[in-house]
């Protein structure tokens, strides 16, 4: 599944709907720290904003910055009308409580669906802004008109970011759904008996070949650096069994960066009042 080709196509959507909307919009990252791998992500999120018209506001503070002080940020971004969304990038430094600023976004701004006010209108099956990253992976089954209803799924995985969030919008397409997690008694077993199988463990090879059933389809979540580069949580030989499998990269990575513009875009309609927020 082509998921670059894919989020070029969600990337001309958003640019459309923007001009549509005919006011600034602006995306807050907030990045706490010097980590590699989360300036990649932060710069690739602020490239994709520029080319549909969402104006990025960078905020970069020390590893040695407080919960208080990085509160005080969000608080500001809150009141902040140029604001339109707020990402505060993960993982933050451990002198932070991530829960708790995650808990100070507002929630009509968080356009990452980690908030509680987000997670709580998806279970109960009205949804405002959906974690990029399973929204994005729904975009990708649905255009590759992969059968949900009545399919047997397994959700390999528990995070709130990816994995549960994941096994809520597969089950409100009909599908049966098992998360499997480290204490799952015979993983492979379960993961047999799957029509669509979602690995977001951040560990290699964790599905193999033997594991999936002939046709299945295969949504590799996984993003682990190694000596040989970046692979994925699915095992190089699981493409001779599956019907349907993402790469890494260019499959899933590319559709979450896609579905946060979209969340912004969302965000912006919201606070026009052109969409009405649940909590008013």
């Amino acid at each position: 599944m082509d998921g670059k080709a894919l989020a070029e196509r969600v990337r001309g959507e958003v640019a459309k709907e923007v001009a549509e909307i005919g006011r600034p919009i602006g995306l807050a990252t907030v990045l706490v720290g010097d980590d590699p791998a989360s300036a990649v992500y932060v710069r690739s999120k602020q490239k994709a904003c520029r080319e549909v018209g969402i104006e990025p506001i960078d905020h970069q503070l020390s590893s040695v910055t407080s919960e208080q002080e990085l509160l005080a940020l969000v608080e500001e971004l809150n009141a902040d009308e140029a604001v339109t969304g707020i990402l505060v990038q993960l993982p933050l430094p451990e002198q932070i409580d991530e829960d708790r600023i995650i808990r100070s976004i507002s929630p009509i701004k968080d356009v990452d669906g980690f908030h509680p006010v987000s997670a709580g209108h998806l279970l109960q099956g009205s949804p405002t802004f959906v974690a990029a990253t399973p929204a994005g992976i729904m975009e990708l089954l649905a255009a590759y008109e992969v059968e949900l209803k009545g399919a047997r799924a397994v959700v390999i995985g528990r995070s709130n970011i990816v994995g549960k969030p994941m096994a809520l919008l597969l089950l409100a397409e009909h599908a049966t759904v098992t998360i499997c997690h480290s204490r799952t008694r015979d993983l492979p077993g379960v993961v047999r008996e799957a029509d669509v199988v979602v690995a977001a463990v951040g560990h290699p090879e964790t599905v193999t070949a033997d594991m999936v059933r002939e046709g299945a389809t295969v949504v590799d979540v996984g993003i682990n650096r190694t000596d040989d580069g970046l692979v994925g949580d699915v095992a190089i030989d699981v493409r001779e069994k599956a019907g349907l499998l993402t790469p890494v990269p260019g499959g899933v990575g590319p559709m979450t960066i896609a579905s946060l513009l979209r969340n912004t875009a969302r965000a912006a309609r919201y606070q026009s009042g052109a969409l009405a927020f649940p909590l008013d």
